[in-house]
């Protein structure tokens, strides 16, 4: 949807995304606005207020946007990966701890009142002495499916990151669908990719046996790469507009290999070490061409891009085109200034 906006519901884009990453409260809603069609982000909001739409851990344990029905079947698949990365962390403070009598007691616990997780784990720590508060808080978040609620991530709104149980039933789904919905968002894609986008192992298997309903190519690198017969594949000569992309945006985070994408170190852009935030990047041809930040106060917004490399001509009109668009989606009505720096 990069390459030209879609006319797709928000739930629409959603299952053609295989979810939308979201650990940060607000800006993956650019991800649906350089993805979408006259994109507005109050519908999103409402559909999140009203359970429609979920922010939950999910692929790679980190929260993702999904509709309440992939939400179901995604995270009894992904759960090994939740555990895995949890136990590494917290393992040692868990022993002994039962999982069915700490999902009861963190059920109740939660029941009809979300918590933050420093709550939970107040609330698990009489049930369960001698164990890390902390610790006991995530491991309700492995052991269940849990959902973030607003008002925390709805647009234009702050809340704590408060959770409750997601109070519909998870559904079996074979894995070979997580492998299927990964291929019709990213293919063509090695396993590898679609490992490094899951967090599961041992993907190889479900290729296999999913390879007569596939089509298959190599890579430059001679990289066995898997997709969906009916999928789009572009020409590669097919001109790639100016893209602003957020923080976390699948596009970046969705490949073993991101040179795809990718070909500047970001480390020597000034990111990375004691600096935590991560880069919002801009796609220019297709690639990582700059990146950008928006700063605003009551009556303007300025949003300053620095490029890794010269700009040709056409690629600073589309910077400036859609950057003047996102900045009417992030401030409506402000003042606005760009600056190439």
């Amino acid at each position: 949807m990069l390459l030209e906006r879609a006319d797709l519901t928000v739930p629409e884009a959603l299952a053609q995304l295989g979810g939308l990453q979201a650990q940060t409260p607000h800006t993956w809603y650019v991800g649906l606005w350089s993805r979408l069609v006259d994109y507005t982000p109050e519908t999103t909001a409402a559909l999140l207020s009203e359970g429609a739409i979920v922010r939950m851990a999910l692929m790679r344990s980190t929260i993702h946007l999904v509709t309440l029905d992939d939400c179901r079947w995604l995270r009894p698949l992904v759960e090994p990966v939740i555990i895995r990365s949890t136990m590494g962390a917290f393992g040692r403070h868990l022993r002994g701890v039962d999982r069915d009598r700490l999902v009861e007691a963190a059920g109740k616990a939660m029941a009809g009142q979300p918590l933050i997780f420093s709550e939970l784990g107040r609330a698990l720590a009489p049930d369960f002495p001698g164990h890390d508060p902390a610790a006991l808080a995530q491991a309700a978040r492995m052991w269940m499916p849990l959902v973030q609620v607003p008002p925390r991530g709805m647009w234009g709104r702050s809340g704590r990151p408060a959770h409750m149980p997601l109070g519909q039933p998870t559904v079996d789904a074979p894995v070979d669908e997580l492998f299927l919905r990964y291929l019709a968002a990213f293919g063509p894609a090695t396993v590898r990719d679609a490992q490094q986008w899951s967090g599961l192992t041992r993907l190889a298997e479900v290729a296999d046996r999913l390879q007569p309903r596939l089509v298959t190519f190599r890579d430059e690198h001679g990289r066995e790469l898997f997709d969906l017969p009916d999928a789009p594949r572009p020409d590669p000569d097919t001109p790639a507009p100016v893209r602003y992309l957020y923080d976390f945006d699948n596009l970046l985070l969705s490949h073993a290999d991101r040179s795809r994408v990718v070909t500047v170190d970001y480390t020597t852009q000034g990111w990375g070490g004691g600096n935590m935030e991560q880069p919002r990047t801009v796609l220019a041809d297709g690639s990582a061409a700059a990146t950008w930040r928006i700063a605003t106060t009551r009556k303007a917004a300025t949003l300053t891009i620095r490029p890794f490399r010269p700009l040709t001509a056409a690629e600073l009109d589309g910077v400036h085109t859609e950057g003047a668009a996102l900045l009417a989606f992030h401030a409506p009505g402000a003042a606005q200034e760009i600056i190439v720096s």
